[in-house]
């Protein structure tokens, strides 16, 4: 049949298991969706990281709303008897909750001081800026160059935006 390691590709698995039919698989090796087969079989390390972080994610969350709702006395019935205090149950979300809503108000609020007043000629000009440089086109071909990049004058929005005669 050929050596095991060449099993594991689901295209040889099929070409083996349907060896009477007419229908017939290409070579592994061949690209006809245009990329390139992977030789390297198994699952990818961030695959597997997500998958063990979600399931125990999902065993935290169960095991914390056990401790958080089930009542003393059955937790003492299945031997239980060292958790922390129920007040966590309610503190720990709602600090979690005050925290994001803190953070995401700092965040603007560091924004709105990082930002130039709307009257500051750097809502306009900064160091990137780049002023339009006189450019002439030659007639000698069909073919015309791309005019270097710059950025367009105030006096040209303004005349365009509040200037038209149309």
């Amino acid at each position: 049949m050929g050596d095991p390691s060449s099993l594991n590709s689901p295209r040889r698995i099929l070409s083996l298991s349907k060896e009477r039919a007419t229908v017939s698989f290409s070579d592994p090796d061949d690209k006809v969706s245009g990329f390139p087969v992977s030789e390297e079989h198994g699952p990818k390390p961030s695959e597997v990281y997500g998958f063990v972080g979600s399931i125990s994610t999902i065993v935290a969350t169960v095991i914390y709303l056990i401790w958080a709702y089930t009542p003393e006395p059955w937790l003492h019935s299945i031997g239980i008897t060292y958790y922390p205090s129920r007040y966590w149950a309610l503190a720990l979300p709602a600090y979690a909750m005050v925290t994001v809503v803190l953070a995401i108000g700092f965040y603007i609020g560091l924004n709105f001081m990082a930002t130039p007043l709307p009257s500051s000629l750097n809502t306009i000009y900064d160091e990137f800026s780049r002023e339009h440089s006189s450019f002439i086109a030659s007639n000698e071909g069909d073919e015309q160059p791309i005019e270097p990049i710059s950025d367009i004058g105030i006096h040209q929005i303004n005349d365009l935006m509040f200037n038209s005669a149309n």
